[in-house]
């Protein structure tokens, strides 16, 4: 089993390359169990996405907290053995919505129980990128995805994926480029 992470910021373009990846594994033969998050089969996915559609601090952490549960919940419950490929979409950078330097505690202290990975990738959108496709695809937004909490956001991110075993991939470029890249590291590996 193979297991792959693709985190980033919002708009980065994750979900999209999730499916292209899962699309070109599975047309190769393979078997892929793909993890989005928040999820919206539980309870904790469900608080999660409404949080982030709530205003205020305490909102804004417990969008976190949600999201972390979330996770750690689908690390216990799905029974990978039997695929070839487990892709998450969304994993350790959801500790970088916490604020400082609680999401450093907290990205360290779940880097340390969850799963990793050599796949692990990081899709670096610039903030002015992702408010611009957010901006162009969502009717509705979420409290991080202001210009300046996705800048923020960014720094936090980049300063944790810094420390890891992350492939950072300029998400800026064309969905074909980062999907290539992302299949020549996997290739690679």
């Amino acid at each position: 089993m193979v297991f792959v992470v693709i985190d980033g910021l919002d708009a980065s373009g994750k979900s999209s390359q999730a499916f292209r990846l899962a699309n070109a594994l599975r047309s190769q033969g393979n078997s892929v169990c793909m993890c989005f998050h928040p999820s919206e089969d539980n309870f904790f996915g469900v608080e999660a996405k409404r949080f982030l559609y709530a205003k205020g601090k305490s909102a804004h952490s417990a969008a976190a907290f949600f999201y972390m549960l979330d996770v750690v919940r689908s690390i216990l419950l799905f029974s990978w053995r039997r695929y070839d490929y487990v892709v998450f979409v969304r994993y350790l950078m959801g500790t970088s919505y916490l604020p400082w330097p609680l999401y450093k505690i907290a990205y360290h202290f779940f880097a340390s129980i969850v799963p990793t990975s050599n796949f692990m990738f990081f899709l670096d959108v610039t903030p002015k990128e992702a408010y611009r496709r957010i901006l162009q695809t969502r009717r509705r937004y979420e409290m991080f995805e202001s210009l300046e909490e996705l800048e923020v956001t960014r720094q936090k991110a980049l300063s944790l994926v810094s420390t890891g075993k992350w492939t950072i991939i300029n998400a800026d470029r064309s969905i074909f480029d980062v999907e290539k890249r992302i299949m020549e590291s996997l290739l690679a590996g």
